[in-house]
């Protein structure tokens, strides 16, 4: 008789439900404890009368990684979740009224690289092109979806060669400039480091990757990321398991040393054999879920924090130029920025992402009625900090709106009104994180090991999330999701008590760049 021990996952984020939809396929009888209202963690919404607003990550890239996982309980991706591939990637625009478009056919990307900087531009373009991918290629499988290798493990598996290609020790602004003289693609390239936090100014040149998985496919989901999160969860209860919403943890209890118990704000006490937290790892060190758990990973210090943001969501309508549904928007001076943010400032001048949430490859709104967006500029994760000055919301969309009216653009806001989102209020949300989206910052060649993998000091606790290895970004989140519940089932199914039911051993899934692939 196959014995279920009780697992209790806390966040409904994207690793929380990617290890908890693993661990019911495995026999596991896995209960997922959520504070907020929904899953989806930092994809979220905000209701905005008639309008869900989408508030978190908009980027979807990698769709291999939630395929394969779709595949590995016995679900089909695409029935579960309706995609649309984006043949323009993102809209470039800069202060000197140039634009560029980037695209997922490569060969149409060179060619407006061409046009728009020269064709020694598009000959860098081509050989960046080629090292991004050699990058991603070389850490796919020995690192991303492995649990957490060292250094010195990376390079036997990885190989020598490999390792002297990822440039771990040239900083990304730095190796950008050996493909683009022009400062406007370095500013456009450089950028790829905030998708995980980053300042590309002290970033590694391994993050050039990133740039790769994005030019392997962009595509849109209806309904947005938080429609994904609906979806998993879905799948994660059609396997038995439980989601329970508006259900915050204020405790993890132990017994002779390993984890027994969750206790919920409410009073209630949950009995579990293994738990994972999908939170900020900040949390552990502040005594925010017991004094028990204040060692249980290695502490992060503040400056280690990745970038936080300023969000403002809105419906209305838009005047200027046509818009694709990415679009950013570059300062006038990236260098001063990044120092200005590095300093814990807010930046006079930021760069902007505007996202046209209904657009997909069509650059105007046809139907002529309201349009959702979302804005976001970088902030310092300075949300816990007291002497940190909170903008007032006008003060924010100020500030977007400046961006914004440089290139001809305005929005009018619709009926209701636009929702404004600090650091201090992601703070709020996920506690310990100071406002920081993405974990630790990846600045260093040893910024990538310095992460906690998915087992603690503590038996029984796991850890998944942007905290942890492999890191930020919505599909690394989900591959920290399924090596946490690896990790468990192994621990596990080394004791009498338990026998999973037949699994995939590892996540040996196709490399992204080979299935095809934020």
């Amino acid at each position: 008789m196959r014995l279920s021990p009780p697992v209790a996952v806390i966040g409904a984020g994207f690793g929380g439900l990617a290890a908890a939809m693993r661990l019911a396929a495995g026999g596991c009888a896995v209960t997922v404890f959520e504070a907020m209202p929904e899953p989806g963690g930092k994809a979220r919404s905000e209701r905005s009368g008639p309008h869900a607003l989408e508030a978190g990550p908009t980027v979807f890239t990698m769709k291999p990684v939630f395929e394969n996982l779709f595949a590995e309980i016995g679900a089909d991706f695409d029935s579960a979740v309706k995609t649309t591939p984006l043949a323009c990637l993102a809209r470039h625009f800069w202060p000197d009224g140039s634009e560029l478009d980037l695209f997922a056919d490569r060969d149409r990307s060179s060619d407006a690289i061409a046009a728009f900087a020269g064709p020694k531009a598009a000959e860098g373009f081509r050989r960046f092109c080629m090292d991004s991918r050699s990058m991603f290629e070389a850490l796919d499988l020995s690192f991303m979806r492995r649990a957490k290798p060292g250094p010195v493990e990376l390079a036997r598996i990885a190989g020598l060669s490999a390792m002297l290609r990822i440039r771990p020790f040239t900083r990304l602004w730095d190796a950008l400039g050996d493909y683009f003289p022009d400062p406007r693609l370095r500013q456009l390239f450089g950028r790829y480091a905030t998708y995980c936090g980053s300042n590309p100014f002290l970033a590694p040149a391994t993050l050039m990757l990133i740039a790769h998985a994005e030019m392997e496919g962009v595509w849109a989901i209806e309904g947005g990321l938080p429609k994904l999160a609906k979806a998993m969860a879905r799948e994660l209860e059609r396997l038995g398991g439980t989601l329970r919403c508006d259900a915050r943890v204020t405790r993890i209890e132990t017994r002779q040393g390993r984890v027994s118990a969750i206790v919920l704000a409410s009073g209630e006490v949950f009995p579990a054999e293994a738990v994972i937290v999908n939170a900020d790892t900040e949390a552990f060190h502040l005594g925010l879920l017991g004094d028990a758990m204040r060692e249980a990973v290695p502490a992060r210090t503040r400056a280690k924090r990745s970038l936080s943001a300023v969000t403002v969501s809105l419906a209305g309508h838009i005047s200027g130029p046509g818009l694709p549904m990415h679009n950013v928007f570059f300062s006038r001076d990236y260098a001063r920025e990044f120092r200005q943010l590095a300093q814990g400032h807010m930046p006079e001048d930021p760069t902007l992402y505007l996202c046209a949430l209904d657009r997909r490859d069509s650059p105007m709104n046809r139907r002529g009625s309201e349009e959702r967006f979302l804005a976001l500029i970088n902030a310092p994760p300075r949300g816990d900090d007291l002497t940190f000055d909170k903008l007032e919301p006008n003060q924010c969309q100020a500030r977007i709106e400046a961006a914004l009216s440089r290139h001809g653009v305005r929005i009018l806001p619709g009926c209701h009104s636009p929702r404004t989102m600090t650091p201090q209020d992601f703070e709020a949300l996920f506690p310990g994180s100071g406002g920081g989206l993405y974990g630790q910052a990846t600045h260093g060649a040893m910024a990538s090991f310095q992460r906690p993998g998915a087992r603690t000091r503590i038996p029984g606790l796991y850890c998944a999330g942007g905290n942890v290895h492999p890191g930020a970004g919505v599909p690394m989140v989900t591959i920290s999701g399924s090596l946490a519940a690896e990790a468990l089932l192994t621990d596990l199914a080394s004791t009498s008590r338990f026998h999973p039911v037949a699994m995939p051993g590892g996540i040996s899934t196709p490399s992204a760049t080979m299935a095809g692939t934020r």
